[in-house]
């Protein structure tokens, strides 16, 4: 009943330089693939262009000459990652790099005497970051040069900061899955035959380490990116696996706060904080706030609202508030006539159940006198799920109460 998050932290790709330092070159062009007569005595080459920040070059085209770079023989495209491939006959050739819009008779850089031999692969390497490159750069470029590593710099740490908070988030979502799932584990480790008792026990253990877990790594991510509502919601999810209610909510309206800052909203995290928020209002037994964060929740994302008061029902159940579980019982029904059976077995038990606190005794008989809304629910469930988990429940129900 819990919903994960997307993942969706990113930042722009390092900055490339705007511009390069030309040097004379070609002549002419005249590319051309290696003849056919020549195969047996080819070789290959590959290597890697790095522009003069150090960082990888992609685009442009990587060619080969005989004659010092007057004339192109070969050429090769460099991918988007800066590398190249390419193979020519054995012999001796500049490597000339050109981009795009290089223009006629210019060349970006070149590195001359390079051998490719027959049956080998010979490695040839642009690098614009060396010294004799940048030396002959003008001063405006090498100061434009000096201005792009420093945004590099940034960049780079910029996403190796996203890198880990992405990472941090992998493992939260697959905690929570984990702690969802925490009583079926328990049973797994510790055998069919396991006491309740301690299959209960094992079960708060694996969800007490999950969510200790993604409190540890959210309250660490918070700290690197505190404008960030998706880490400021998971904490508070964290939070609220633990029953740190009151700093779970603390937690979700920041995120909430966050989230509603952005130009633009998220209908999915806006229905999810809400949905968070509500929990741990009604797990501190703060009904009017828990009813309000739920309704908020169905507003700010209607496609979920049968989810939102399925969740909500569900919760108050498990926290005994009869009234409240039939009041989100009845709006979940009517949110959405076509959910599944199952869903709708569920929500009529969860009303029944809350009901049937209303039933009175009948003096003369002794048996059990149901409101019609509780016996229209049971029976409604027994319809949907005759064999369901609380089937046999429902009917002993019914029938202390007379009814068939």
């Amino acid at each position: 009943m819990k919903r994960n998050f997307s993942l969706w932290l990113s930042l722009p790709a390092v900055v490339g330089l705007l511009a390069f330092a030309l040097m004379p070159a070609l002549a002419q062009q005249n590319a051309s693939a290696p003849p056919a007569a020549q195969a047996a005595a080819m070789g290959k080459i590959h290597g890697l262009v790095t522009n003069p920040t150090g960082q990888p070059q992609g685009g442009g085209e990587i060619g080969l000459s005989i004659d010092g770079g007057a004339h192109l023989k070969y050429t090769f495209p460099v991918d988007d990652t800066g590398n190249y491939t390419g193979q020519a006959p054995a012999g001796t050739y500049t490597v000339i790099y050109r981009q795009k819009d290089t223009p006629p008779g210019k060349m970006v850089d070149e590195l001359p005497n390079i051998k490719i031999v027959a049956g080998q692969d010979t490695t040839a390497d642009i690098d614009m970051s060396r010294a004799a490159y940048i030396a002959k750069m003008t001063p405006a470029e090498r100061k434009q040069l000096e201005e792009l590593k420093k945004q590099n710099a940034s960049a780079i740490q910029a996403n190796k900061v996203i890198n880990d908070l992405n990472k941090d988030l992998r493992t939260v979502n697959q905690d929570i899955k984990d702690a969802s799932g925490a009583r079926t584990a328990a049973i797994q480790q510790l055998g069919s035959k396991a006491t309740a008792a301690n299959v209960a026990a094992k079960t708060e253990e694996i969800q007490k380490a999950k969510y200790t877990e993604i409190v540890t790594l959210m309250e660490k991510d918070t700290k690197l990116k505190p404008d960030e509502p998706l880490l400021w919601a998971q904490l508070a999810t964290g939070q609220k696996g633990l029953k740190q209610y009151s700093d779970a909510i603390t937690n979700y309206q920041k995120a909430l706060t966050l989230e509603q800052a952005e130009k633009k909203q998220s209908p999915d995290v806006l229905g999810a904080v809400y949905s968070g928020l509500g929990e741990s209002y009604a797990r501190s037994g703060k009904v009017a706030e828990a009813n309000q964060a739920f309704d908020n929740a169905v507003k700010a994302d209607p496609p979920h609202a049968s989810m939102y008061y399925l969740n909500q029902a569900v919760i108050f159940f498990q926290e005994h508030n009869s009234k409240a579980q039939v009041a989100a019982a009845d709006l979940a029904l009517k949110q959405d006539p076509n959910m599944p059976d199952q869903t709708k077995a569920l929500l009529n038990y969860i009303k029944g159940q809350g009901l049937v606190q209303n039933a009175t005794i009948d003096p003369k008989t002794q048996r059990i006198v149901l409101p019609p809304e509780c016996k229209d629910a049971y029976q409604k469930y027994l319809k949907l799920a005759p064999n369901g988990q609380f089937a046999a429940e429902v009917k002993g129900i019914l029938q202390q109460a007379g009814i068939k």
